[in-house]
């Protein structure tokens, strides 16, 4: 059977990583890559090890160990206050069920906390707040130094899956398939302390939410396992759009047909959902599709991008996006506009002479229906990036520096552009040399 994926030849005109650096020491699944600063990330796994790494050269520079099971969460600190310099943290969370801050410039651990009752699936930080929250069976707030400043009541034995930051001190929360709100207020008798309180559940999705996704301090978008997209107000919580893919408009008469996402119901999981302000890039199945927020639809797509399930996306500065899946592979795809075609006239003649101008004219305004709703754009295939040999579980853009990915396989890979890195060599030998001619001509 031959597989519908597009395939791209050798000649990757548009693909500038030709050269590859391969980052080992992992001894299981690489699960997370989080962004430091401009030229550091660290990487996470089934390992329960945190490496950091210079995204420039590939240098290892820290070991960390702590953990006695897989990270579960982890998420990149930067904080300051009045007396510090700013201090680049990290922390991580653990099937071990502990949570641990790590000093990124020294490599040590600053603190650890044992004292929770389940695992820790996510961790969020509040930037604005200098706090942190961490979500499992109970949502945490914490300040830098790990000092508990309040939680949640018990939720549910599902717990949080994710979390997202929005406007007016508030988070969301996917639990299960519900949505909760959450505030945060200060204490009012003067002490540290943080008072969190739910004031919404949302209940529209049919099934898990698996993908949640901040647009902008307006608006907010989270996926679910069967396919449903819905994209929320983020000030007073209300839907503004929905997609999906599995109610039948013959069955549900009330509700308007939607844009059929993937075929095969076992395909529709929403694994990962990405913005940047005008559109939402959803990894749905094995497909990708970009959703306009204004035109509330979908615009473009790529039903088959690969073998297997998209486990993330990214939208480029530029028009690319690059995807990775399960399937191992890595692919650069750019957002063109499609050629419109002029609108064919109106046959006249034998039906109009019949009386048959109305059915006619129905038929005529369903074609136009069916055109409005066509893809504008289309996502065509511009780079393949084989080097993995298992699932590629995510991957970092570092602008000039290139781009790392992670894999099931143990290994860390740093993807770069072939022509800029001869050019630098090709640069510092040059300059080596003029410095070696100098000391001759002194000598």
């Amino acid at each position: 059977q031959k597989s519908s994926v597009q395939t791209i030849g050798e000649e990757q005109i548009q693909n500038p990583y030709t050269e590859l650096l391969v980052l080992k020491g992992h001894q299981d699944i690489v699960r997370f890559l989080v962004q430091i600063d401009d030229c550091r990330f660290a990487s996470a796994g089934d390992d329960g090890i945190i490496f950091l790494w210079n995204a420039q050269t590939g240098e290892k520079l820290y070991e960390l160990h702590g953990h006695t099971h897989k990270i579960t969460a982890i998420a990149p600190f930067s904080s300051s206050d009045g007396t510090e310099e700013k201090t680049d943290l990290i922390i991580t969370a653990s099937a071990d069920r502990t949570v641990i801050v790590w000093d990124c410039t020294s490599g040590r651990q600053v603190q650890k906390v044992s004292c929770f009752q389940s695992t820790v699936k996510c961790l969020t930080v509040l930037q604005r707040l200098n706090v942190w929250l961490s979500g499992g069976s109970d949502l945490c707030v914490w300040n830098r130094k790990l000092d508990l400043l309040c939680k949640t009541s018990h939720l549910t034995d599902a717990g949080i899956s994710a979390l997202v930051e929005l406007p007016k001190n508030c988070i969301a929360a996917a639990v299960g398939k519900e949505l909760i709100i959450f505030r945060l207020s200060a204490s009012n008798n003067g002490s540290e302390g943080w008072n969190v309180l739910e004031v919404k559940r949302l209940v529209d999705h049919q099934d898990n939410i698996s993908s949640l996704v901040s647009v902008n301090d307006l608006t907010f978008v989270t996926g679910s396992h069967v396919g449903e997209l819905i994209v929320w107000d983020a000030l007073d919580w209300t839907k503004r759009a929905t997609e999906c893919n599995f109610w039948d408009s013959s069955v549900h008469p009330d509700v308007q047909p939607e844009i059929k996402l993937s075929q095969s119901p076992n395909e529709t999981s929403v694994q990962h959902l990405t913005s940047d302000e005008e559109c939402v890039f959803a990894a749905v199945g094995k497909g990708i599709y970009v959703y306009n927020l204004q035109m509330k639809r979908v615009i473009a797509c790529q039903r088959t991008a690969h073998d297997s399930s998209v486990l993330h996306i990214e939208k480029l500065p530029n028009r690319q996006l690059i995807s990775c899946s399960e399937d191992g592979s890595v692919r650069i795809w750019e957002l063109r506009e499609k050629q419109q075609l002029p609108a064919e006239p109106v046959p006249t003649g034998f039906f109009n002479m019949w009386g048959f101008g109305r059915a006619n004219k129905q038929a005529n305004q369903a074609a136009k229906k069916m055109q409005e709703n066509t893809p504008m754009y289309f996502l065509e295939l511009v780079g393949d990036l084989i080097g993995h040999s298992s699932a590629v579980q995510m991957f970092l853009y570092f602008g000039e520096l290139g781009l790392a990915t992670c894999s099931a396989d143990h290994l860390i890979i740093l993807w770069k552009d072939g022509e800029r890195e001869s050019s630098l060599r090709s640069l510092a030998l040059f300059k080596k040399l003029a410095q070696n001619g100098d000391l001759q001509l002194k000598l």
